[in-house]
């Protein structure tokens, strides 16, 4: 399975992101982590992201006569090559913005299910705009947009850090 189809989909997904930032969890850690999922289903799909390198186990060790492994996302893991969306078809796309949708309310209500949420106090967002840009006017403002996301793209967590999901979604209007 190559790495597109690894990551479309959203239980994978979402594993990939609670091991984002160098973080490692056991499978039960990611099953109360990630407790809307099947326990079977975790398991599978970690079974899958190891078998695709996408994550590798960090560690194990011995809880109640089992051996518990954690894992960590691979250093050198497949990633999706930037112009793979240049070969993906129609449905091909549909299938990718549906797991990031799916994937960004599961997290979403995994962050409001928390008894301490306070989306005004965490500056949420999620706000839509329409821009009108020619061609020069939208690769000025993605590339502004890297350079603003890429120095704090290589945080790891911290003391003070907490995870923040940022989803950029852009595509054309209809025309007029």
């Amino acid at each position: 399975m190559d790495a597109t189809d690894l990551l479309l989909h959203p239980v994978r997904l979402r594993i990939v992101h609670a091991l984002s930032g160098g973080r490692t969890h056991s499978a039960s850690e990611l099953c109360d982590h990630l407790a809307d999922v099947p326990r079977t289903s975790i398991y599978r799909h970690l079974g899958l992201l190891v078998e695709g390198e996408m994550l590798e186990v960090a560690g194990e060790r011995k809880v109640r006569g089992a051996i518990e492994r954690s894992y960590r996302l691979r250093a050198d893991r497949p990633t999706i090559a930037p112009e793979a969306g240049a070969t993906m078809t129609p449905d091909e796309h549909r299938r990718g913005f549906a797991t990031a949708m799916a994937v960004l309310i599961a997290e979403f209500n995994a962050y409001l299910d928390q008894t301490d949420a306070d989306p005004y106090a965490d500056s949420v967002s999620y706000r839509q705009a329409t821009l009108w840009l020619t061609p020069d006017e939208l690769a000025t403002m993605l590339a502004g947009l890297r350079d603003v996301v890429t120095p704090f793209a290589a945080n790891t967590p911290g003391e003070d850090r907490r995870p923040y999901r940022i989803s950029p979604i852009l595509f054309p209007g209809e025309s007029p």
